[in-house]
Formats: structure tokens, C-alpha cells, sequence
């Protein structure tokens, strides 16, 4: 299993290294033709921007002068024109599809008075959707595998993989954080940390979205954890917040504090998240960047700094494999404690740990 796993690793490094100097390679490629036609000038920042922001293609690589992408339909529904729908390759080289041009990224009209709605596929949903499909394959083969077998045989495949996760789950973020009203939050709490993974996962393959990492997807993930934070608050909660037990001219300003510290408590797991998954990806991109920033010295600087350019570059990249579990588990243990804090005070609760929920100290 040992050799296995050392070959595994050796593959995907393997890999990843030379998709990265085969998404490069046209920069060096601008040398030997320099004479011949002049080549833009390498811009880091906007091919860095190009690279963490949403997008209508999936860009694999490089080759010469061609890009190997995978297209992604068009939506544009237009009260003037009605419903367009084509490939994102019909706007190559600038070209005007029905009307419409692609700038920066975004679909515009060419009538500036024509409003439209962009309902396209873009490689961040079509991403999230495939890794929606992957969880819904994942826990129902499980569970099939449960429903058949029972437990009392030994898990194997998947469930021998899943099954530890899930435990942790429910031992250290469910139990520790819920007690006994655990198991009424565990279906939240397990979808949102495997989602969160498999994205994470999904967004460290070369050539794929980094899912995670758009703002909008984890506001979404904050918004359905603020919704059940409140919708699991009681009386002592709202008590605590409305009237503090502190001095009175203190009140008023601790009703502010703790007031907004019900929308803080989800921005946080918002940011965290976004933060993280974004950061990452752009070390990674960065360090490769050093290569032609050394280049356009000389070729030889280029060359000579891409081994040490390389290996810091799969060296973060295995890290941010360990921060994608990371980031899951604390995203989903955060939105555990601020759930519990939603029902501080209750009985069980106490009595599940033993002391009051007054001690528990938030990470804000």
C-alpha cells in the first residue's frame, strides 16, 4: 500500500510539473521568433487575474500558438431578442455571435440599449455541478453499501475510506460542539464538509476552477449557515442579546456588539474560506510567474531558475492538498459552534458538557 501511495504521488507531481511548463512554454517560445514577429509583453497580474476569476472555457494548456480548451454553453436571454444559446468558442478572436461580443470576461451587447440576463454555464458551475454529482455518487453508494450489508460486515471501498471521516465528524465537530442534539444537525454538517473538500480537491487539478475560491460560492455556503444558525436560536439567545447582563451604561453598547456579531459569525466562515482556497493557488501561480520575470533578464535567468521555481511550486501544492481538508473542517466546526451558541443555555446542552455554553470562547 506504502509503494503504492510513494508511485501515486510521484505520478501526480510528475504530472503537475509538466502541465506547468507545457501552460508556459509559449513564453520562452517568443525568443526564437522575436525577429520575426514581436510578441506582447508577459502582463503577470492580468494572467494571474485570468487565471482565479470565473471564465467561459475550461484552459488546459498551451501549444504553440493554440490553446487547448473545452467551451461552455452561452445562455443569453434578451426581452428584445429572446433566448441565444451557442458555444463560448463562437466568440474566438473577438468575433460577435448574434449580436453579442465577450469583454473582459463578460457577455456585453454590441446594442448598448439591448438588455440581457447571462445565464451561462461557466466553469465554476459547470465545476460545482460536477462535484455536486460526485458527493450525491459518493454518499449514496455508501449508504447502498450500509442498506445491503449492514454493519455488521466490514466496510470496504469507499465506505472504508468514508466511514473514519464521517466519525470524525460526528465525534469531534457533532458531539463535541451539539451534544446530544447532534445527530439532528449531522446531515447539514456532513454535506457541508464534503462539498467543501470535494471542491477543494477539484479546484487543485490542473486546468480546473477553483471553485472555492470565488466569493460568491462561499457567501452562498454563509448564507445557508446564518439561516440555520437563527433559525436554531431560543429566547435566552435573543435575551442575551437585547439585554446583556452588564452595568446600564454599558448595555446599549454591548446591544450593538453582540447585535452584529450575528452577521460576523458568517462573514468570518465566508472570508476564512475564500481567503484560503484563494491565497494558495495564488502562491503557486506566483512562484511560477518568478520563471519568465527571471526570463525576460535572460533566457539562461529563466532556465536557470525553473527547477528552484518549480519545486517551491509542488511543494505549496502538496500543502494546499492538506489545507483543502483543513479548510473543510474548520468551516463546518465554526457553523457547529455558532449553531450551538444559537441555543446557548438550553438544558441538555449544559448538561452535555457539563459547565455553562458561556464558556465557550468564540474564534471571532
Amino acid at each position: 500500500m506504502g509503494m503504492v501511495s510513494k508511485n501515486l504521488k510521484s505520478l501526480l507531481v510528475t504530472g503537475f510539473s509538466l502541465f506547468l511548463l507545457g501552460f508556459y512554454s509559449p513564453v520562452f517560445a517568443g525568443d526564437s521568433t522575436q525577429n520575426k514577429t514581436e510578441k506582447a509583453p508577459f502582463e503577470p497580474g492580468k494572467v494571474l487575474m485570468e487565471h482565479i476569476l470565473d471564465a467561459h472555457e475550461f484552459h488546459f494548456l498551451t501549444v504553440g500558438d493554440k490553446d487547448i480548451v473545452l467551451p461552455l454553453p452561452i445562455i443569453i436571454y434578451s426581452p428584445q431578442k429572446g433566448l441565444d444559446v451557442f458555444m463560448s468558442s463562437g466568440f474566438e478572436h473577438g468575433a460577435v455571435v448574434d449580436g453579442y461580443k465577450l469583454e473582459e470576461g463578460k457577455i456585453i451587447a454590441e446594442d448598448a440599449s439591448v438588455k440581457l440576463y447571462d445565464l451561462s454555464i461557466t466553469r465554476n458551475v459547470a465545476q460545482m455541478f460536477l462535484g455536486l454529482i460526485v458527493l450525491v455518487w459518493l454518499l449514496i453508494s455508501v449508504a447502498n453499501k450500509y442498506t445491503k450489508n449492514g454493519s455488521m460486515k466490514a466496510p470496504s471501498g469507499f465506505q472504508n475510506a468514508v466511514e473514519p471521516v464521517i466519525t470524525f465528524i460526528r465525534d469531534e465537530v457533532g458531539k463535541s460542539n451539539l451534544g446530544k442534539k447532534y445527530e439532528k444537525y449531522m446531515p447539514y454538517l456532513l454535506t457541508v464538509f464534503f462539498f467543501i473538500l470535494i471542491n477543494n480537491l477539484f479546484g487543485l487539478i490542473p486546468g480546473s476552477a477553483n471553485v472555492t475560491g470565488n466569493i460568491a460560492f462561499t457567501v452562498v455556503l454563509g448564507v445557508i449557515s446564518f439561516f440555520v444558525i437563527i433559525f436554531n436560536t431560543n429566547g435566552h439567545f435573543w435575551k442575551h442579546i437585547f439585554n446583556p447582563p452588564a452595568p446600564g451604561f454599558v448595555k446599549p453598547i454591548l446591544v450593538v456588539v453582540e447585535f452584529l456579531g450575528i452577521f460576523t459569525k458568517p462573514i468570518a466562515l465566508i472570508i476564512r474560506l475564500f481567503a484560503n482556497m484563494v491565497a494558495g493557488h495564488m502562491i503557486i501561480t506566483c512562484l511560477i510567474f518568478l520563471i519568465f520575470i527571471f526570463g525576460t533578464l535572460s533566457v539562461g535567468a529563466g532556465y536557470g531558475f525553473s527547477p528552484v521555481s518549480l519545486a517551491f511550486a509542488i511543494f505549496i501544492y502538496l500543502i494546499e492538498i492538506l489545507v483543502a481538508f483543513i479548510q473543510a473542517f474548520i468551516f463546518t466546526n465554526l457553523t457547529a459552534v455558532f449553531i450551538s451558541q444559537a441555543f446557548e443555555g438550553g438544558h441538555d446542552h449544559d448538561e452535555d458538557h457539563g459547565h455553562g455554553h458561556d464558556e465557550i470562547v468564540s474564534p471571532l
